[in-house]
């Protein structure tokens, strides 16, 4: 029989009525609902998450909260909440060219590694103090990301950002929220300026793949204890390996693939699939 979350920690009584009437009993947990339900038709609770602006996921019957031992996520538009590469465009005043070949890439209606050097070329002889005015001045983290980072330290479950972005983005943010583990792509610099390439191998869809099962590997663990969370094409095969997927804010092609979706929720909504 499907269990239900439903990320939320208070429900008026038009919202319990509802979701008790199609869903069944609801049980109220720490900072969510539960019910178990027979099988109902996942639209149907797809309609009902958009009517009541209140996510609702079924788990999956083979995820075992109290196994999970690493949370993997993408880090632009799903732990912080810019794309870097577009903001480090604007800084060239090419902002909307970069981003449209951004929203393409994230649709899945590009090669992420072509695009990511087509859009990396544009930005040659900018000079690198750019990157750490994007750092300062437009980065932030998506609300709940604090919650979320603390909430899974408590409980011992290691946390990696990987990212078809770039690691000065990532290793500042490792350090500074204390992160264990980071990976992304690293722009070619000379005498200060952006050389307009990528230094290495391009971490696009399958090298974050890879990642979680070297993370695996590491660790000891199993892929079925890790969840993957994304919101873009060049996710879906790492959260394809884990245990449980979340299109977090997503485009429609990650939501479609995913196991679960956050659309309404902050990121500190992952932790009710941990305490579930």
């Amino acid at each position: 029989m499907p269990r239900f979350i439903i990320h939320s920690s208070e429900l008026d009584t038009n919202q319990t009525q509802q979701l008790s009437a199609e869903l069944g009993a609801l049980q109220k947990k720490a900072n969510h609902f539960q019910t178990q339900s027979i099988d109902i038709d996942p639209q149907k609770v797809k309609q009902l998450s958009q009517k009541l602006k209140i996510d609702i996921n079924a788990l999956p019957e083979s995820f075992e909260p109290s196994k999970v031992k690493l949370v993997i996520s993408d880090m632009d538009s799903t732990l912080i909440s810019i794309e870097c590469i577009d903001e480090i465009a604007d800084m060239m005043n090419l902002k909307a060219e970069v981003s449209e070949i951004t929203e393409a890439a994230m649709r899945g209606e590009l090669v992420f590694e072509q695009s990511l050097t087509q859009r990396v070329n544009l930005l040659t002889n900018l000079e690198t103090d750019a990157l750490q005015r994007v750092y300062d001045e437009r980065l932030s983290l998506n609300p709940g990301a604090e919650d979320c980072l603390a909430g899974l330290k408590q409980k011992n479950i290691k946390f990696a950002l990987v990212s078809g972005g770039f690691d000065f983005f990532t290793e500042r943010l490792k350090q500074n929220l204390e992160l264990d583990y980071a990976r992304a792509n690293k722009l070619g610099i000379e005498n200060q300026r952006l050389t307009g390439k990528v230094e290495g191998k391009i971490i696009g869809a399958q090298a974050k793949a890879d990642f979680l099962h070297e993370l695996c590997e590491q660790l000891q663990i199993n892929p079925s204890q890790v969840i993957a969370i994304g919101d873009g094409a060049n996710d879906l095969l790492m959260m394809k390996e884990a245990g449980l997927s979340i299109a977090y804010h997503a485009k429609p092609k990650v939501q479609e693939q995913a196991n679960t979706a956050l659309n309404f929720s902050g990121l500190d909504a992952l932790l009710d699939f941990i305490n579930a």
